[in-house]
């Protein structure tokens, strides 16, 4: 798989955001947590916003005091093995389309990030594609296509609704069920995706 990024970049960036937003470290909001006796993540969630801290700041420190889950203490290359284990034989069409999304980049400004039950591809904006298998027989692309152009409804055939994903960002999906479904025509909605989001 290719250099796939997991949470722990998302970690260090939260937590430089927590210092840049307080001026104090994760240890120290941790000591002071610690400090208040506080027992509850609600009880915690007030404590930290009446302090002004909120999104993933909060999110962070509540983590730390009451634990992470599982899936955010592994690699992105686990997140992807556990994805697949029960359906095998669509890892080689997943592997496909993130070489495609990769590959559609002129100076390799794809970066892709695996989640818990998905992976996506991202330009520096933001997201244009997520990678799901949502059964055990098929992967749905999810793109984020802004703007449909007269001359892509010739193309338009495969896409379907994005509903499906639970992914308010992707537009529309291609549902893929064997390696050979990875051609041409989806390699055309990847880079139009990729196109809009940059």
């Amino acid at each position: 798989m290719v250099d796939a990024k997991d949470w722990r970049e998302m970690h260090e960036w939260s937590a430089q955001l927590l210092k840049r937003q307080t001026g104090h470290t994760v240890d120290d909001w941790n000591r002071r947590i610690k400090d208040t006796g506080i027992t509850s993540r609600d009880e915690l969630q007030l404590w930290l916003k009446t302090r002004n801290i909120n999104g993933y700041a909060q999110q962070l420190l509540i983590m730390e005091r009451f634990g992470y889950p599982e899936f955010l203490l592994k690699t992105a290359e686990e997140l992807v093995d556990e994805q697949f284990a029960d359906r095998q034989h669509l890892r080689p069409v997943f592997d496909e389309l993130v070489e495609a999304g990769i590959g559609i980049a002129h100076q390799g400004l794809v970066e892709v990030q695996a989640r818990k039950t998905y992976v996506t591809l991202r330009t520096k904006r933001r997201k244009f594609a997520v990678i799901k298998p949502t059964t055990k027989t098929r992967v749905d692309l999810g793109l984020r296509i802004v703007t449909m152009h007269e001359g892509h409804t010739r193309f338009a055939a495969r896409l379907q609704s994005a509903k499906i994903l639970r992914d308010e960002t992707m537009t529309h999906r291609i549902p893929l069920t064997r390696l050979e479904d990875v051609d041409d025509e989806v390699c055309y909605w990847l880079a139009v995706a990729y196109e809009q989001n940059t």
